[in-house]
């Protein structure tokens, strides 16, 4: 049976062509958001980067990007779906050559900048080429080649790094984007559909509420990288608080009695959206912080290098692209509410089961939480993909598709800032209480720390030597940083399963959005 988008042109060949290298651009994107995280200490030495400044490679990319998600809407209106991935891509490829090549800081940081940019710009393009070039019937089928690539970039990124910096140098980190990048921008410019840019928009761009979402989100970026080193209580870290609500209440507030305001934050008024995105801020904090967490108790604890972590790390990745047709399949003959309660439920027990591990936990412990995860993502993001954008009109997609990312995003800032908050505060009071109860004689505190258990019987120790006390206090921190990882994935775990609160706020005629016989919406862009 032949296929047609939804303003009527067929679907063939070419146009599975053109997304699938959008979704190339896209995996790009999301891929260098975490292909450096393992090779820092390379980048810092080659371009001899203060310590202390290391973390604005990584911060650089994530404003310009978080900034760049929202304004897609505006940008696609602005430049067409096909102008505005084009102009990404290159622009992507272009400062990834310039990373490559730069040799101070500065330089590498604005490019950086560029990169994230750009990359923000690409993802939602991806998610609205789904309902606009495709009809409801292989709607699923799209959503699910995305959904695969967003969560997969993540856990591939590191290993891919690893390797890369390990094998060749952290140079070839950026040079791997420009053969394909150049090849992606060729094919999309020759495959999507041209649309001429309404230059017109620029005349009419409300530049105040551009500097106040900029300034916005950047200060939140902020906040939620400094505040967990600072306890909170820092005088920059409340400045930067201060800033963050004062241009996100006028940023809102103008957005809101704006006609044609730059950010429709008026989508939000629709509860299948609303819920869509809530469920995308949850989702965000669990991928991106168990992408964060598993590394770091693997380094840390079980001191295995990033190739190591890497191969580790694959099982959620397989467990993505072996539940990826299954979760399509089941998407469009289900509820999606059903769909999601199953998701994120998976996923949430995922979280929490790592909550109880010890020193010893590796592969083998890991193993199955990560499987839960990897299959649970597919389930969590297609139903929630489909509950906030297969309803909107076409003119209104890029805004919708640019806010529902953009909650993902934020989610992954948020949850990695709690995950950083506990793992700041909490090692130091597990020192604490366990070196209070080794004293005390407790066999099950000495169990968690390594220590043999034929000496304690809950009876109190007496004084120990220095020499004693310098081999044990290595196993204590260790334990305490156990305990606090422990608490961290209980926390974003406990998060996820309390979102299934919003499956309630839900009417019961949320399944068969995809209907082949259902209206397609109108798929002109202006409006």
């Amino acid at each position: 049976m032949s296929e047609f988008t939804p303003d009527g042109r067929p679907v063939g060949p070419a146009t599975w062509a053109g997304f699938l290298a959008m979704c190339a651009g896209m995996f790009m994107a999301v891929l260098d958001i975490q292909i450096v995280a393992s090779s820092l200490p390379d980048i810092e030495r080659g371009l001899d980067i203060p310590t202390n400044l290391l973390s604005w490679v990584q911060t650089a990319y994530l404003i310009a990007e978080v900034i760049a998600i929202p304004l897609t809407g505006w940008l696609t209106r602005l430049l067409s779906l096909r102008g505005l991935f084009v102009v990404a891509v290159l622009g992507f490829t272009a400062a990834s050559l310039g990373c490559a090549l730069v040799h101070g800081f500065g330089p590498f940081i604005a490019l950086r900048a560029v990169q994230g940019f750009c990359g923000g710009s690409m993802i939602p393009t991806v998610f609205t080429s789904v309902f606009l070039m495709f009809p409801r019937r292989s709607q699923a089928k799209a959503t699910a080649i995305v959904g695969v690539v967003a969560m997969l970039a993540p856990t591939l990124g590191p290993t891919l790094g690893g390797y890369i910096t390990e094998t060749y140098s952290w140079h070839w980190l950026f040079l791997i984007n420009v053969g394909p990048g150049l090849i992606v921008a060729v094919l999309a410019f020759r495959l999507l559909k041209h649309e001429r840019p309404a230059w017109d928009l620029l005349a009419r761009l409300d530049y105040r509420s551009l500097f106040l979402l900029a300034v916005f989100l950047g200060s939140l970026e902020l906040v939620l990288k400094e505040g967990p080193k600072r306890n909170w209580s820092d005088g920059v870290v409340l400045a930067l608080i201060a800033i963050c609500l004062a241009t996100g209440m006028s940023f809102i507030r103008r957005s809101l009695r704006q006609p044609d305001p730059l950010v429709d934050l008026r989508l939000l008024q629709e509860l299948r959206f609303a819920a869509g995105c809530l469920f995308s801020f949850i989702l965000g904090m669990g991928l991106y912080g168990s992408v964060y967490l598993l590394p770091l108790f693997l380094s840390f604890v079980r001191q295995h290098t990033a190739l190591e972590i890497g191969r580790i790390m694959l099982v959620t990745g397989a467990a993505q692209l072996l539940a990826a047709p299954f979760a399509a399949w089941l998407e469009r003959r289900s509820d999606c509410r059903l769909l999601t309660g199953v998701g994120y439920a998976m996923f949430a027990l995922g979280m929490i089961v790592n909550g109880f591990a010890t020193y010893e936990t590796d592969f083998d412990g890991l193993f199955w939480p990560q499987v839960l995860r990897g299959v649970a993502m597919m389930l969590c993001i297609l139903p929630t993909t489909t509950l906030a954008l297969a309803a909107q009109l076409a003119s209104h997609m890029a805004e919708a598709s640019g806010l529902f990312n953009l909650m993902r995003n934020l989610g992954g800032a948020i949850g990695i800032a709690l995950i950083d908050t506990v793992l700041e505060l909490r090692p130091s009071v597990h020192v604490a209480t366990f070196v209070e109860r080794l004293q005390a004689g407790d066999p099950r505190a000495a169990l968690a720390v390594g220590l043999p258990t034929d000496r304690f019987h809950n009876v109190p120790l007496g004084p120990v030597d220095e020499a004693t006390k310098a081999v044990v206090a290595p196993l204590v921190e260790r334990a305490a940083a156990v305990a606090s990882f422990n608490e961290a994935w209980l926390l974003v775990g406990i998060l996820f399963a309390a979102s299934l609160l919003l499956l309630f706020l839900l009417g019961p005629a949320v399944a068969a959005e995809r209907s082949p016989t259902g209206p397609e919406p109108d798929a002109s862009l202006p409006r």
